[in-house]
């Protein structure tokens, strides 16, 4: 109702792309980059297209790179792994 700009999207299974029945305002609004259609294989695929930042794999010491959304997540752990262990 409010109209696209090229920022509205939507993220599905890559699973469920043979069985899209789009009606003909999607098809033309993708053709015109108006709308997106993400399909993604894995969970860290979903988390890069809806951050836009990187998810980050663990290098062979399994450090996470730094600024990743796993680097992040990992060191919001170990700090509550920290508090739990000082109550």
């Amino acid at each position: 109702m409010r109209g696209l700009d090229g920022s509205h999207g939507v993220v599905i299974p890559i699973q469920n792309v043979k069985n899209l029945n789009l009606g003909n305002e999607v098809v033309e609004a993708v053709k015109a980059h108006e709308f997106h259609i993400y399909a993604v294989s894995t969970i860290e695929e979903g988390i890069e297209v809806l951050t836009g930042v990187p998810a980050g794999k663990k290098d062979k010491s399994g450090n996470f790179p730094a600024g990743t959304i796993n680097y992040l997540a990992y060191e919001k752990l170990k700090k509550y792994a920290k508090i739990s262990k000082n109550v």
